[in-house]
């Protein structure tokens, strides 16, 4: 697995902080060992078009092993970070069948993500499924199809109000995206292809805890989303908190007094509302004497090293610098530069570390059709533009130029067409396929 005589770099994600410190040593004198417990790389920013039907997994999921064919210095091991012995240099990683291997390290990269997170409600899972992973998008499809096809299946208005009645928790990107997605896929895609019912009336309500959705851009970009989602009939209730979550309803509570209490009649509750570190994080964490912020990321140095750990790197949503937003440039951008700082010492290069810099690339968010914005720096962009701006900049940061390309003619052919073919559900595993469905 590793070159006898040579430093062994060990990184532990394959998202964007992973996969660029892997390409970055490239050239290095190294062995490197990415360690993933998934077998693609996610393109996580159109996951949520996953969810709703727009493109398919394997348009935003590219497989490490394809990604990193011509890097011979690099090889892949699928596995879950859960034990580490920095002493030692070693990490334990656990396989699908539970048995465990160990990866001894030089240097360690820790790229391991944020998860959902659901703040002291963990029970809220079973009906509200977050958006990190496939399996999220995957989720979330089939319970957005299962909800239309339901209402067509049921006689009376009153029936059919409850899984016509979608609330998506969490007014940032993702959220706000994702509720935008609902109401295109109802009142386009859907709208002649049932007969009992009327998609388009699918009642989509977005909820979050701030005074305005998109609480990243700036106050009129925010204003801006905000009366395209009213046009596109997405009910936005700002200043609320979700309270209860069941198989039926959901309940939110205003944040200012009197706390009033609201239930809403629904089947289909998404999650969105904040991230949390891997369980890993703490792992880590606790055997370096690391500290963790609120969310569990970990604090860094300048160059990203853990403090009192110069071969120990923290890179992408786990790292906590600066203030620095969990997006995907961070990411990259980190994750290059620890490949770099690695680099460098291997080759034997003495001079101070570079501090990381980050580069603001700016944030873009996807409200509806033909309406995006874009924020970088002093440039400020909305509607059609932003919208043509967001498409150009998603599909540069795609991984491979099949996905791309595959892409680019799932959006077209939607433009043209106004349907969605990637409506499939599963059932989880062959044994649930199997069953009745009671």
């Amino acid at each position: 697995m590793t070159a006898p005589g040579r430093p062994h770099v060990l990184i532990v994600g394959g998202g964007f902080g992973g996969l660029y410190a892997a390409k970055r040593l490239k050239r290095a004198d190294v062995a490197v060992t990415v360690v993933e417990r998934g077998t693609s790389h996610v393109f996580q920013p159109l996951l949520y078009q996953c969810a709703t039907g727009l493109l398919s997994e394997g348009s935003i999921a590219s497989p490490l092993r394809h990604l990193l064919r011509n890097q011979d210095n690099a090889h892949v091991a699928l596995g879950e970070a859960n034990a580490i012995d920095t002493e030692a240099r070693v990490l334990t990683a656990s396989r699908f069948d539970g048995s465990t291997f160990e990866l001894k390290y030089d240097y360690l990269v820790v790229a391991a993500g944020m998860q959902q997170a659901y703040h002291g409600h963990e029970e809220y899972i079973q009906w509200a499924p977050g958006m990190k992973t496939l399996d999220d998008a995957l989720t979330i499809r089939r319970k957005l199809v299962a909800a239309f096809e339901m209402a067509e299946s049921l006689p009376t208005p009153e029936e059919r109000k409850p899984w016509l009645t979608f609330a998506v928790a969490g007014g940032g990107p993702t959220g706000v995206e994702l509720a935008g997605q609902i109401r295109e896929l109802a009142t386009r895609a859907l709208t002649h292809e049932f007969r009992s019912i009327d998609p388009g009336e699918a009642r989509v309500l977005l909820l979050h805890g701030g005074e305005r959705v998109l609480e990243s851009f700036d106050s009129k970009l925010s204003d801006s989303a905000l009366r395209t989602l009213d046009k596109v009939g997405v009910e936005t209730h700002l200043g609320v908190h979700v309270t209860d979550v069941t198989a039926t309803d959901v309940e939110i509570t205003t944040k200012a007094e009197p706390k009033t209490k609201t239930r809403f009649d629904t089947r289909t509750v998404l999650w969105t509302a904040g991230v949390e570190a891997v369980p890993f994080a703490r792992t880590l964490a606790t055997a370096l004497g690391a500290e963790q912020d609120r969310s569990g990321r970990i604090a860094v140095e300048a160059d990203l090293s853990v403090p009192g750990h110069p071969n120990v790197f923290v890179v992408g949503d786990m790292m906590s610098r600066n203030k620095l937003p969990g997006v995907a440039e961070v990411a990259m951008q980190g994750g290059r530069h620890a490949g770099a700082v690695i680099a460098a010492a291997v080759e034997g290069k003495t001079k101070k570390r570079r501090p990381f810099k980050y580069r603001d690339l700016g944030n873009a968010a996807y409200i509806a059709r033909h309406h995006a914005l874009v924020q970088a720096g002093p440039l400020h962009m909305s509607g059609m533009m932003g919208w043509l701006s967001w498409g150009v900049i998603h599909i540069a940061f795609l991984s491979g130029a099949r996905n791309r390309t595959g892409t680019l003619m799932n959006w077209a052919a939607t433009l043209a067409t106004g349907s969605r073919r990637e409506r499939a559900i599963t059932y989880g595993d062959p044994e649930t396929a199997r069953k009745p469905y009671t």
